[in-house]
């Protein structure tokens, strides 16, 4: 099974929130609209800024888990080479 890895912002360089879904556009979704509560509703945490697609959850699992340790600036860096202006993906995935 698919998985996507991926990392949501409040804006950029601030609160950053890294997941993992099998199903990107609808758990963007449900981040976007406060439908999921904890961390992402709390602080504001919509705008979907990176993802990365994964064959096996396995590996997703481990990629995400990777990322989470990371320093913020390794996670803005990782951000800026797929997305440079820090715009909002989500629009992109529903075209």
């Amino acid at each position: 099974m698919a998985a996507w890895v991926y990392i949501l912002a409040s804006r950029p360089y601030e609160t950053l929130y890294t997941g993992i879904t099998t199903d990107l556009s609808r758990r963007t979704y449900e981040h976007r609209n406060g439908l999921i509560p904890g961390f992402t509703s709390r602080y504001g945490v919509k705008s979907l800024v990176w993802y990365e697609q994964h064959d096996e959850i396995g590996d997703g699992i481990r990629r995400e888990k990777q990322i989470k340790r990371w320093r913020r600036q390794w996670k803005f860096e990782l951000i800026e080479k797929m997305n440079p202006q820090w715009s909002d993906l989500y629009d992109s995935l529903n075209m």
